[in-house]
């Protein structure tokens, strides 16, 4: 396989969101309680009593990404491959995120493909990378391309290609309600975008051999 890229298009890591002043745990509960008394019932009864702090624990759980720099997770690498030059694939890395549009969940799986320059890493750090950025509010589109950027940014191997499948709850259980529907999003850069048969190879190992991606537009 020819590693020579001579047009290698890279593309820098999203910055992190801005850091702003966050309500209080207080504030975040009330607000909570306002949105039971929205909908119509009564946030002081019983079964509701404990909701909004349950909320507010949960959203720590979904929303934990933005405490992190997803970056962090790649910074310790391994040289002594043993002269292995080929594609690294890791698929079916499950993810729940949640869409910023309705903040309905969104459910699905991420592979990742790399084919590296002099060093690769630790693939439990390939799925922690996954969950940083999945753990904030997200539409599919800028996950995929956040994931394929950061990767790209900080290993700068010869390509990145990252494939991702979801459902959308935001489309099953509200609005038009179709279930079953399936999202596929893609980001090739470097080899994996300007060639062909490497592009092939990543698709088939994750079993879309044959698949419309093209060159991840």
């Amino acid at each position: 396989m020819d590693k020579a890229v001579n047009n290698r298009r890279s593309r820098g890591h999203s910055a992190a969101p801005a850091r702003l002043e966050r309500p209080t745990r207080t504030e975040a509960e009330a607000a909570v309680r306002t949105l039971i008394r929205w909908a119509g019932d009564d946030p002081d009864r019983e079964g509701l009593r404990a909701t909004p702090s349950r909320v507010v624990r949960a959203y720590e759980e979904w929303f934990a990404g933005y405490k992190d720099e997803p970056q962090d997770y790649l910074k310790r690498t391994f040289e002594e491959t043993g002269g292995y030059d080929e594609v690294v694939v890791l698929r079916d890395i499950r993810f729940e995120s949640h869409c910023e549009h309705h903040m309905a969940p969104i459910i699905g799986r991420i592979h990742i493909g790399y084919l590296p320059s002099n060093r690769v890493v630790g693939i439990s750090k390939l799925a922690r990378l996954v969950e940083v950025y999945a753990r904030r509010l997200q539409i599919q589109e800028k996950l995929t391309a956040e994931v394929a950027a950061c990767l790209d940014a900080v290993l700068k191997p010869h390509g990145v290609a990252v494939v991702t499948e979801a459902t959308h709850q935001c489309m099953t259980t509200r609005g038009v309600h179709k279930p079953g529907v399936t999202m596929v999003t893609s980001r090739m850069l470097g080899v994996f975008r300007d060639h062909a048969e490497t592009r092939q190879e990543f698709l088939a190992a994750i079993g879309m051999r044959g698949t419309h991606i093209a060159n991840g537009n």
